[in-house]
């Protein structure tokens, strides 16, 4: 499913481009679109400071009262929201001013299906790579895009949570061990190691029957019996590298 907003002081621009998202689906039955719409870019931003409200897109008129579109994306990017921005507007005035808040596309009003099917069928590939490589999660009360790679591990200490970055940060998370290794055991890099820890497998620099030591100088004692499931786990992922 793709959360899709629209944002459009125009009722008819509005069921129009709504309507064309619904073909697509036509066109597309595995193609799931959840679709918010905003008669003003002031009503967007509400729902985003609010709510916290990250859409996979917004398709945003540039010319509105009170709040022109390119004010509103700038306003978005500030709050740390990195929804993919698609203008739809009437003129190619603010096209370098679009790119420079790092909207994909900048369509030109009327916009057929031919060109919105044609942005779609390739923003949603980009999306759908893109949703193999991060993971969405709450952090300190905002939603982060967080690169898998960049993952070295997660542990908890006692009731709380940890990610560590690559960079060294260190992400306190509101959710358990088992629903951080739920989102992650989908992908092969990623094992769990006891109870306390969940460890990219990418990251591991040397490991024995007692310990691992991570690239990042982080060494975790290994409990009983992990070492053969480990090392197993280990030599298997990069033999299927190879």
């Amino acid at each position: 499913m793709y959360l899709i907003a629209l944002c459009d002081d125009e009722t008819v621009e509005l069921n129009k481009t709504e309507q064309m998202l619904n073909n697509y689906e036509k066109k597309y039955p595995g193609t799931e679109f959840m679709i918010e719409r905003f008669e003003n870019a002031e009503k967007l931003l509400d729902m985003v400071r609010e709510k916290e409200y990250m859409p996979d897109f917004i398709l945003m008129d540039i010319y509105m009262p009170e709040k022109m579109g390119i004010e509103a994306a700038k306003e978005l990017r500030d709050m740390g929201n990195q929804s993919r921005i698609i203008f739809l507007t009437t003129s190619k005035e603010h096209a370098l001013e679009a790119f420079g808040v790092d909207a994909v596309q900048y369509l030109v009003k009327p916009v057929s299906e031919k060109v919105l099917f044609s942005m779609l069928d390739k923003c949603l590939e980009k999306v759908e790579n893109e949703r193999r490589k991060y993971l969405l999660l709450r952090i300190e009360g905002r939603i982060r895009r967080i690169l898998l790679s960049d993952i070295v591990y997660c542990e908890a200490q006692k009731k709380i949570q940890y990610m560590h970055l690559a960079d060294g940060t260190k992400c306190q998370l509101r959710i358990t061990m088992t629903e951080i290794y739920e989102m992650l055991s989908s992908y092969r890099e990623f094992v769990r190691i006891g109870v306390a820890y969940i460890v990219n497998l990418e990251h591991i620099e040397s490991l024995n029957a007692q310990d691992v030591c991570l690239n990042t100088g982080k060494k975790i004692y290994l409990p009983r019996g992990a070492y053969k499931i480990l090392k197993e786990q280990y030599f298997c992922y990069y033999c299927e590298e190879v």
